[in-house]
């Protein structure tokens, strides 16, 4: 198997046909069907379903498909790395994220990296905290910004800080009067906006067991898959919302935001490295970058309770 016959096999993918991806490849479509066919061979499964107008995926094909992108991307960076290592520099830094983080800690690694006169390209990678793990074990990413569980005691965690659940409301409703800490409770009759459960699946199921440990099942009427649009829905008036009290940090002239009182379950922010990660001067660097970003992010979240 060569590095052709994956991006061969991963344009037919993305085409959804052998004569476009043909086409794009700059290539006859009867050797790239060859080409197909001996790669099913070598795999020794059905990759495509072939259709009167094109082809798809099969279970084998979607699951070929998600490693043949990863060996891809692999192989190119492992390119880039061989001549920035020949150059006797680092460049590029490979970062995995959680989406909430991409405003709130963010903005100011990458100006702390600036700072620093670090010259640096940034790779971003919207991943769960899960992938993010597996993601440094294959050494895919350099570094992770991740949300892990309550109790977590990940291997790969350079530091962590609490980001405490809060409650998003529109700034008119009643429940934003106050700036005490809220009982979860008082919102059981309001309308939900919901981070989609697809994007995922570990923060929405949090969120729902912070409404059922307060006796309620929330009445999620809108969904959306970034938090930003969540907090959009908010303030157009839409529902509530239960959001990382980082986003508080963030200027929402339409959006108030409510501490939840106590509960037995905790939002958490980290950074993450892999497990055998080489400790040169750059990457220690770094680190220290992110970590020193996400402890300010701490004391900005903590002013805020007193």
């Amino acid at each position: 198997m060569e590095l052709r016959h994956l991006r061969y096999f991963v344009t037919v993918a993305e085409q959804g046909s052998v004569s476009r991806a043909a086409q794009k490849l700059f290539i006859a479509q009867p050797p790239l069907s060859a080409q197909i066919r001996q790669l099913e061979e070598e795999v020794g499964v059905s990759l495509f379903t072939r259709q009167p107008r094109g082809v798809r995926l099969t279970e084998a094909g979607a699951s070929f498909l998600e490693d043949a992108r990863a060996i891809l991307a692999r192989a190119q960076q492992a390119t880039v790395r061989a001549r920035e290592r020949q150059a006797g520099q680092r460049a590029t830094l490979r970062l995995g994220l959680v989406p909430s983080t991409i405003h709130s800690v963010l903005p100011g690694l990458l100006a702390r990296l600036a700072g620093e006169a670090l010259t640096v390209n940034v790779e971003v990678r919207e991943m769960i905290t899960s992938q993010q793990v597996q993601a440094l074990h294959n050494k895919e990413i350099d570094l992770g910004i991740a949300r892990p569980g309550e109790d977590s005691q990940l291997a790969e965690m350079a530091a962590v800080i609490d980001d405490p659940y809060c409650l998003a409301l529109p700034a008119g409703n009643p429940l934003a009067r106050s700036r005490k800490p809220l009982a979860l409770r008082q919102a059981a009759h309001e309308r939900f906006v919901s981070f989609s459960r697809y994007q995922d699946a570990d923060y929405f199921d949090r969120t729902a067991a912070l409404c059922m440990e307060a006796g309620f099942t929330p009445d999620i009427r809108h969904e959306a898959g970034q938090f930003v649009n969540v907090l959009a829905m908010v303030g157009c008036g839409l529902g509530v919302a239960i959001v990382p009290a980082s986003f508080a940090t963030l200027p929402q002239g339409q959006v108030a935001f409510r501490r939840l009182e106590g509960s037995r379950f905790k939002s958490r922010l980290g950074i993450l490295r892999g497990p055998q990660q080489e400790q040169d001067d750059w990457s220690a660097r770094v680190i220290a970058l992110a970590v020193r970003e996400l402890e300010s992010l701490g004391k900005r979240l903590v002013s805020r309770q007193k």
